[in-house]
């Protein structure tokens, strides 16, 4: 027996005293033997069931208790004692009963005349002895004594509930009762769960050891104090007290505080990677026009990702592209005219969108500011009209990160990359040639996931095209990447489905730890 064993605080020792009396037990009977608070014996159970002294079952006990039907007829009084009060108050035929509005429906009226006449026999119906008048009711003897079915309705409601056990012990007229409250919804049954404590094999032979069955009486009954006062410290007190041991390695209350969601934290984690790089952030509006979205960026007005099934169109809010930006509209509608050869709308410019991609915000960043050099990023939202799916959002958070200088090279891009992945904790990179409508050359970041054991495609990455950059006046060459923060997420939380993330199930929010490796 460990030192640690042997070592009990009061409340644990009344708890095992109770149970080498009584076993198994619940929290309550605990409570009540033991003189001590549910939320002590709560405390104490936790200890114990650490320390192995004691075992916890947990068990399904199906009860039957009053239903909301049952409350309004104990309250009220059943339907048929409602109308047997009514008789003997002189309303005795069907046609004086009718004017009297006692009852919710139909329903319940007739189930009240059918309990009074024929199954408790509380009234008898007599003809009248007049042509063509209602039939009298007529109270009969032993009509004041309570219906089996009002005896157990007002039995269970003082016991709380009863359970099957006690059903089995019934009598064939309480049995008869029960079924009838049952089919007027006066009682429902459902399941409740309980806990027995009983001892365990080690805490038998450490009662036999110790003995707490005969020595806790003088034990519980001195005078313990778990906390040291200021007044037990001006006064002296203390001296005269006996202070509770502590046991520093039992397991405590676990708090759950307020804390970030996993996913901001991983979207602030990477903003500290970028600007740790030496980048700076940029923000842009969610709302954009056509022009900024898509033919700005080299995407022809007839592409597909420019339909209605793709994007997101607000209606009644096209914006005026040409303010301001008239040299860089003619231009970029220039481009579009000689090199897709088609004929470049205004009005499908105009046309407002909310944005499918952020590359909006750092390209009308880079044209305006006409600089020779820089390094930004951002971080925002964007929305793609497209079906819910395990992979796929609606709305989702999206970072892209651009560098333009003079002697920028594909080389420096993928350098770059394998540094931002570096500092996340990725390890494994890997690129793929591939396409994309505004970049030249382009390539597909790869990673490799170790828990799934393959290799997994992640960020998109390029040069724009110098049909993107020479009509917004940038000089130099751009190198862009960016994607999708929840596919990020997916991987380091191993999540299988990205809707988890926006599920807001408490149980798994309090389980993320703040940083994930």
């Amino acid at each position: 027996m460990s030192d640690k064993e042997s070592r009990l605080h009061p409340i644990e020792k009344s708890v095992l005293r109770a149970l080498a009396r009584n076993s198994p037990l619940l929290v309550e009977n605990l409570s009540q033997i033991t003189d001590l608070g549910v939320d002590q014996v709560r405390r104490g159970i936790e200890w114990l069931k650490y320390k192995g002294l004691i075992s916890v079952n947990d068990k399904s006990i199906a009860k039957i208790s009053v239903g909301k039907n049952g409350l309004y007829a104990l309250e009220n009084r059943f339907p048929e004692r409602r109308l047997l009060e009514l008789v003997k108050q002189g309303l005795d035929t069907m046609q004086k009963l009718s004017n009297v509005d006692i009852f919710h429906d139909n329903k319940e009226s007739t189930a009240a005349f059918r309990h009074a006449v024929y199954v408790n026999k509380w009234l008898q119906r007599y003809p009248s002895t007049r042509p063509g008048d209602d039939a009298i009711l007529v109270a009969l003897p032993g009509s004041d004594e309570a219906s089996p079915e009002e005896a157990l309705l007002k039995k269970i409601h003082r016991a709380s509930s009863i359970s099957q056990d006690q059903v089995s012990n019934m009598d064939q007229e309480d049995l008869k009762a029960l079924e009838s409250l049952k089919k007027r919804h006066f009682v429902v049954e459902h399941t409740d769960k309980i806990s027995e404590i009983e001892l365990s094999d080690k805490g038998r032979q450490l009662l036999t050891l110790l003995k707490l069955d005969e020595t806790l009486e003088d034990e519980t009954e001195q005078h313990w104090m778990s906390q040291l006062t200021p007044d037990l410290i001006t006064s002296g007190g203390w001296k005269d007290v006996r202070f509770s041991p502590l046991d520093v390695e039992a397991p405590t209350t676990l708090l759950h505080i307020g804390k970030k969601h996993p996913l901001q934290n991983l979207i602030d984690e990477i903003k500290d990677v970028f600007i740790g790089m030496g980048f700076m952030e940029i923000d842009g509006p969610l709302i954009q026009s056509s022009f900024w979205n898509f033919d700005a960026l080299f995407t022809p007005q007839d592409h597909p990702a420019r339909e209605m099934q793709d994007t997101f169109y607000i209606q009644q809010a096209d914006q005026t592209i040409l303010g301001g930006h008239r040299s860089i509209v003619d231009s970029v509608s220039k481009v579009h005219r000689k090199t897709l050869q088609y004929d470049w709308n205004s009005d499908e410019a105009k046309r407002t969108v909310l944005r499918t991609h952020t590359t909006p915000v750092t390209l009308s960043y880079l044209s305006s500011i006409k600089t020779e050099d820089a390094k930004v990023f951002t971080v925002g939202k964007v929305f793609r009209n497209e079906k819910s799916t395990y992979k796929h959002l609606v709305e989702f958070n999206q970072i892209e990160g651009v560098v333009t200088g003079k002697s920028v090279t594909l080389r420096d891009l993928m350098g770059l990359q394998m540094e931002f992945y570096s500092k996340l904790g990725i390890k494994k990179v890997k690129f793929w040639p591939t396409y994309f409508p505004y970049t030249e050359p382009s390539l597909q970041s790869m990673i490799y996931n170790e828990s799934l054991g393959r290799w997994i495609e992640l960020f998109g990455m390029g040069i724009f095209r110098p049909e993107v950059t020479k009509p917004l006046g940038i000089r130099n060459p751009v190198l862009a990447w960016g994607g999708g923060i929840e596919r990020i997420a997916m991987l380091r939380l191993g999540l299988n489905d990205v809707r988890d993330l926006y599920s807001n199930g408490l149980g798994w929010l309090r389980s993320v730890p703040r940083y994930q490796s």
